[in-house]
């Protein structure tokens, strides 16, 4: 029985039939599982194929392994939560400030002692900073006195023909001398939005967006036009076009896939449709890539820049999320106003540093990163379904979530009466962090929602944190 996808091993699929059993309570929490030599037998595929399918389970934390009695039905029971509802903001466009709440849950959320589900930063045990590390000794001592200099504006020469063969291979065409290396995404940003508006715009967004574009828009003096966002399918395009009839937008910033909070991830073909009108509308469109490289299938999504070649778009992304966010190395690419980004670089930052980067072309150059993502990817996939299985068991039942494909937050929302601000103060005083929903808008919705990060090794404390969370969830609901 092979229900395998272009983008699923076939253990993979075999793990998905005998969760839907567990799913619709065929196999009960407690019962004991088929044994791995029926279980091959009954699909035709191999031991070593059921073996692995088992052991996907049990990291999941479906099965679990007695000795010398098999595999059982863990006590996690698991429904198909019902999905958050689009959203639909007020159709104007609102000053932000944000900054002075997103900085007081930071500093919780950087802290080792409290439970890590605020920070959407992937633990260093899960990323590669330390081969990473490796390369940037080597580079110093073979190459330091060279790189101690201030570097070309446009970045590394190696590290910029490193990430045009990458985007390359998305059917993104851009010469090295068409990116610019900048200090993470965060840089980028900033500096997509200084060429294309000025303090008193509005700018387009999701809703509900990321904090940090929110901080961003808020220090350079903009005004935040969010947009009807749907958890599946993405900005609502029709809404999109109307907005965009109603009143001037400077640009519009919008996440490439996966984006933050809701995992959303936009298909090509509604990609090209909100192309088309911000096209029709002669507004520039500068997109955050920075999640596309963790997709938990091996089609990573395109990039709109690579659906539109000759549109006027500016691609922001970095490593930050995949390999070193210390290492701070972020790039953005646009086919029509690269000189006016070169001289908002220069005028900002001058240039990155070269040493880091040096050691980011050389890694990159060995073949490293691509073994790397198929590592992360499968770590991220799991955590994600631990908790959406913990969320699950120990939220209240009117709880919704997401069901992302890729990246590695979670987004839910309870119902309207429910105060997640209040939530997050009584979690704070027992060190578990979360991020409260009112932080990813410049309205006042939201409240009912709050966001999870799946970005640590998943371990017992984590799970005890999320069931102390659904815990307390209960209370203003009983």
């Amino acid at each position: 029985m092979d229900q395998r996808t272009p983008s699923s091993p076939l253990y993979e699929a075999l793990a998905g039939h005998l969760t839907a059993l567990v799913d619709d309570n065929v196999l009960r929490p407690g019962m004991r599982a088929p044994s791995v030599r029926a279980f091959a037998a009954q699909h035709g595929v191999s031991l070593t194929t059921a073996v692995q399918a088992y052991r996907l389970l049990e990291d999941r934390g479906v099965l679990e392994a007695r000795p010398k009695s098999g595999f059982y039905v863990t006590q996690r029971s698991h429904r198909q939560r019902a999905l958050p509802t689009a959203s639909q903001p007020p159709q104007r466009a609102n000053p932000v400030a944000v900054s002075s709440p997103v900085f007081s849950v930071l500093a919780f959320a950087g802290d080792p002692t409290y439970a890590p589900l605020g920070c959407a930063l992937p633990s260093a045990s899960l990323l590669a900073a330390e081969r990473l590390d490796r390369h940037l000794a080597r580079c110093a001592r073979v190459h330091g006195r060279h790189y101690n200099i201030y570097a070309d504006p446009h970045g590394d020469a190696e590290l910029r023909a490193q990430i045009s063969a990458r985007a390359l291979r998305l059917g993104h065409a851009v010469p090295p001398d068409g990116v610019l290396i900048t200090n993470g995404c965060t840089e980028a940003l900033n500096i997509a939005l200084s060429v294309t508006t000025r303090p008193g715009d509005a700018v387009a967004i999701e809703s509900p967006t990321y904090f940090g574009l929110l901080q961003v828009l808020e220090a350079r003096g903009l005004r935040a036009l969010e947009l009807p966002t749907d958890p599946t399918r993405g900005v609502d395009v029709a809404a999109l076009d109307k907005a965009l009839g109603a009143r001037r937008v400077a640009a519009c910033l919008l996440a490439s896939s996966f984006n933050n909070p809701l995992g959303t991830r936009t298909d090509d073909a509604s990609k090209a449709a909100i192309i088309r009108v911000l096209t029709r509308h002669g507004v520039p469109l500068i997109e955050d890539d920075i999640y596309g490289d963790i997709s938990f299938g091996d089609d990573r999504p395109h990039p709109f820049a690579a659906i539109a070649p000759k549109a006027d778009i500016i691609l922001c992304s970095s490593f930050s999320k995949t390999i070193a966010p210390g290492y701070r190395i972020g790039w953005l690419a646009s086919n029509r106003r690269h000189d006016q980004i070169l001289a908002a670089k220069f005028a900002l930052s001058l240039s990155g540093a070269a040493l880091p980067q040096k050691a980011m072309a050389d890694f990159l150059g060995s073949g490293g990163y691509d073994a790397h993502l198929r590592r992360i990817r499968k770590v991220f996939a799991a955590n994600m379904d631990r908790m959406r299985r913990t969320v699950d068991r120990s939220f209240p039942k009117e709880t919704r979530m997401t069901d992302p494909r890729g990246g590695f937050v979670l987004w839910l929302e309870l119902p309207a009466e429910f105060n997640s601000d209040a939530l997050y103060d009584r979690a704070i005083r027992e060190r578990i962090c979360f991020v409260p929903g009112s932080l990813f808008t410049a309205t006042s919705d939201y409240r009912n929602c709050l966001r999870l990060s799946c970005s640590h090794d998943w371990d017992a404390r984590i799970e005890r944190s999320v069931e102390r969370l659904g815990e307390l969830a209960h209370e203003p609901l009983a």
